[in-house]
């Protein structure tokens, strides 16, 4: 069973099919990519979760399918109107070429010992089903009762944004590159500043240790043992919300995403 606040849902193949055609951002993607061109890959789940997913591609249905020989936006466009994913993802690792990782047979197993291997972006993952709610109960509660993984209500997602709003100014009292992304259910805290990207293992282990003691994070995303985050500007299939960059802490005051025009793509606010 799925409870997610009203007007939330799966997006339909030819709802996603709209969304990439007419409505992802080219431009502002092309931005947020910035440096990182060469560097970075990309990769989508068809549906996963959903259950929703072309034809062609059902057998990839549950797969992670990466995408390392993107050039430039509209590539990244074709793909998506190929595939129709639930969603689309980039890969928090940074390589010197991302081209030489389509060549390598150990895959995502040694990327840290790699000479291609620049760092990783350090990330804090905060979902509004890991929060204790008043009246679902914590997350165990909450799977014993049947009450999916990914399920949330407005109680649990006001909670997930005041955590994302406070890890965001700890953050910025020691790194200067700090941002915000709404990843269509909760939030994405992310830290740009060199010298993270230079964390160990170990190092990004201790600093999750810490976060859980103040914030309902997804620790493994933080230790790197998930790379994936969703990219800015695509569709969160799951509940047809579109994943924004968050400026700055204070626009989430008020923020609702069952209403907000920042996220609701097209063919949720003709419906």
């Amino acid at each position: 069973m799925q409870r997610l606040p009203t007007g939330m849902r799966p997006s339909t193949l030819s709802e996603r099919r709209e969304f990439y055609g007419h409505e992802f951002d080219l431009r502002s993607v092309s931005e947020w990519i910035g440096e990182r061109r060469g560097t970075m890959k990309l990769a989508m789940i068809p549906g996963r979760h959903t259950g929703i997913v072309v034809p062609k591609h059902a057998k990839d249905k549950d797969n992670v399918v990466i995408i390392d020989d993107w050039r430039t936006a509209r590539d990244i466009r074709s793909y998506c109107l190929d595939y129709l994913p639930e969603g689309l993802y980039y890969d928090r690792n940074r390589y010197r070429d991302v081209t030489e990782c389509a060549r390598c047979d150990e895959r995502k197993k040694n990327c840290s010992g790699c000479y291609n291997f620049i760092g990783q972006q350090l990330a804090f993952d905060l979902d509004p089903e890991n929060v204790d709610c008043p009246v679902h109960g914590h997350i165990g509660e909450k799977l014993a009762r049947g009450i999916g993984l990914l399920s949330f209500c407005m109680i649990e997602f006001r909670m997930i944004m005041r955590q994302a709003r406070e890890l965001y100014a700890d953050l910025k009292e020691e790194y200067n590159e700090v941002g915000i992304v709404f990843s269509g259910r909760g939030f994405h805290v992310v830290v740009d500043d060199k010298e993270a990207y230079a964390l160990t293992k170990e190092e990004r282990t201790a600093i999750a240790k810490e976060m859980l003691r103040r914030y309902d994070i997804d620790e493994w995303i933080t230790t790197g043992g998930s790379r994936l985050m969703r990219l800015p500007y695509s569709l969160n299939a799951i509940v047809s919300r579109k994943c924004i960059l968050i400026d700055e802490e204070k626009e989430l005051k008020g923020f609702d995403p069952r209403t907000s025009c920042l996220v609701l793509p097209a063919f949720a606010r003709s419906a």
